[in-house]
């Protein structure tokens, strides 16, 4: 009975300690799992990774700019601001007193036709939009002197044609 007692205690003792040894962070969440150089998403459940020699972030004053594209013929960028950035933490994307959030973001598709590639066919979906709701949301999960990684996912409106575009599972791991 005392072997049993015991091994109960053993257990109940090793499960607290791996419950409480688990968190979860609710300002810049996980990392994601971008390659470094990269932003990777899924657009409309399709994915797209940008081009390490076309993925940068910059950050001036108060504003973090991450960006990137997939490159060639038909690429594929995306473009995030967060206009109010002080580090590590979570930026919404539309909502707020104003329905602007902290960050806008944009989606662009461009095809280029080579047999004419001075007029190339663009296509941008921003947010946030009309209504001001929030649309989505940037997550900083790590910030030094040289790098930034984090997580995002937004809706997107072409304000040409009211098309949306559905942003998930996005991350990013690029040198600041």
């Amino acid at each position: 009975m005392k072997t049993i007692k015991f091994i109960c205690a053993c257990l109940l003792v090793t499960s607290s300690m791996f419950i409480s040894s688990c968190s979860s962070d609710d300002d810049g969440g996980g990392g994601g799992t971008a390659a470094l150089g990269t932003i990777k998403a899924k657009v409309n459940g399709s994915n797209v990774t940008t081009l390490d020699i076309t993925t940068f972030a910059t950050q001036v004053g108060p504003i973090l700019q991450i960006q990137g594209n997939s490159g060639g013929t038909s690429s594929k960028a995306f473009v995030m601001n967060i206009t109010t950035f002080d580090g590590v933490g979570t930026y919404d994307i539309g909502g707020g007193s104003t329905g602007l959030g902290q960050a806008n973001v944009s989606y662009v598709e461009t095809t280029v036709d080579l047999s004419n590639p001075t007029a190339p066919d663009i296509k941008t979906w921003s947010a946030p939009f009309e209504g001001g709701e929030k649309v989505g949301e940037i997550k900083i999960s790590e910030v030094t002197d040289t790098n930034v990684k984090g997580t995002f996912f937004f809706t997107a409106k072409n304000n040409s044609d009211n098309s949306t575009k559905e942003i998930t599972e996005g991350s990013f791991n690029i040198e600041l």
